[in-house]
């Protein structure tokens, strides 16, 4: 895959944010069908950065309730990105 269609977009959210400062992990929203590799290969090319271990899971949609139908919001793929000690990403920097 190329690294452009790998990752759709960050995670910007106080849990995330609080999980980059202490630990070094960024999270990101990535295609239903982007392997492990297919994540760190795009996050190395697209920010020149070692990366260290990737951790993908599936968020399950949830049940939402207007009137008296239900529906379910889309199922939605994350990667949670560690990389090496020293590197960042300035894309979170600069926030």
């Amino acid at each position: 895959m190329h690294p452009f269609h790998v990752i759709v977009r960050p995670v910007l959210s106080e849990k995330s944010n609080g999980v980059r400062e202490a630990q070094g992990k960024y999270t990101f929203i990535v295609q239903k069908d982007a392997t492990k590799e297919d994540v760190k290969k795009a996050v190395a090319a697209l920010w020149d950065v070692k990366v260290q271990s990737v951790r993908t899971l599936i968020q399950r949609g949830k049940f939402k309730r207007r009137g008296a139908r239900y529906s379910q919001t889309s199922l939605v793929k994350k990667a949670i990105v560690k990389l090496a000690a020293g590197s960042k990403l300035p894309i979170f920097e600069d926030q």
